[in-house]
């Protein structure tokens, strides 16, 4: 990634539950595009409830990670990443960096975080 790539890459993008999002959007990281010749707006970040799909989810993530090009940090609930734990295990770009965050509902499992368990083979254990 040359410099100017990586000058673009200034946004957060979340992918949570209701509450995550709310709290997120609170704290100010809420960005919503609308290029000119676009005929929808771009969000940052995506609010997952009981009716969405484990497809959708997944076609979220690959839309922040591979699409968007403003993205330098992914944030998900780690309860929704089990659910795509294919697409996060398979993610292995440094940008963005995915990472896995709890939610009101659902504690943080270090044992099932992407990156907690590449620093382990990174370091034999």
């Amino acid at each position: 990634m040359s410099a100017e790539q990586a000058k673009k890459r200034t946004l957060l993008a979340v992918i949570g539950d209701e509450d995550t999002i709310t709290g997120m959007l609170l704290a100010g990281i809420g960005q919503i595009d609308n290029d000119a010749g676009e005929d929808y707006k771009q969000k940052n970040f995506y609010v997952v409830d009981a009716k969405t799909t484990d497809e959708q989810i997944a076609s979220c993530f690959d839309h922040y990670t591979i699409d968007r090009d403003d993205i330098a940090i992914l944030l998900i609930n780690q309860h929704l990443a089990e659910r795509i734990r294919y697409k996060v295990e398979d993610y292995t770009a440094a940008f963005p960096a995915v990472l896995e965050i709890p939610s009101k509902d659902h504690a943080y499992d270090p044992e099932k975080d992407s990156v907690l368990k590449r620093v382990k083979r990174l370091f034999g254990e």
